[in-house]
């Protein structure tokens, strides 16, 4: 199968099946493939929360706009990002980098000193606004995993933040969600848009170039 395949194959699943579970090895590919996604910088300046727990599925109910399937997936998968860069963030993760590479403590330092002084003349909400963006990368990443291995998923913006954070006590962490994927095995009976067709921009379209 090429990842083009895969990526008809896929789609945002409505309905599943709380009956059956994604193996933990699939999930364990899904988890990795997140973790191996590009970041600016290389600064991962998020966390992935895997929730299997009914109990915590059932207190994010309330907040989700598909609230079936935030009940009866297997797993919410959520993307919750740091609230801020600091210059205590960007030094833990390059002085990481160098331990990690063999290289002497302070060679990116000069690199550094620039993206420290980018983050400090930003404000809070352009810095969260940019780890988003690097959330949804890592995002895309699981998805493709998740459509290689045939399991289903549905990538969602539509569940309450506050509530999220509030039940998973993210603000002790330094985090905000940001976005998560529903996992599990899709309902065929109630999945109603697994038999449509798949739709998006024709390539010469969707394609501009010079």
């Amino acid at each position: 199968m090429s990842l083009l395949e895969d990526f008809n194959w896929r789609h945002a699943v409505k309905a599943f099946d709380p009956t059956k579970k994604v193996s933990q090895e699939n999930i364990d590919k899904i988890i990795e493939a997140a973790r191996l996604a590009p970041t600016s910088s290389g600064l991962q300046p998020f966390r992935l929360l895997v929730v299997e727990s009914q109990d915590i599925k059932d207190k994010l109910v309330e907040g989700a706009l598909n609230p079936d399937c935030m009940r009866e997936c297997s797993h919410v998968l959520i993307f919750a990002g740091w609230k801020d860069y600091s210059d205590q963030k960007v030094d833990e993760v390059y002085d990481m980098t160098t331990e990690k590479r063999g290289l002497p403590q302070g060679r990116f330092s000069s690199y550094t000193d620039k993206l420290k002084e980018i983050f400090d003349n930003q404000t809070t909400q352009q810095n969260f606004e940019h780890i988003a963006r690097q959330a949804y990368i890592a995002m895309g990443f699981a998805l493709a995993q998740a459509a290689e291995l045939r399991v289903d998923s549905c990538p969602a913006e539509g569940f309450s933040t506050d509530l999220v954070d509030e039940v998973l006590e993210l603000d002790k962490q330094g985090l905000k969600s940001i976005a998560l994927i529903y996992v599990g095995v899709a309902d065929p009976e109630r999945d109603w848009i697994a038999p449509m067709a798949k739709v998006r921009n024709p390539t010469e379209e969707f394609v501009i170039k010079y």
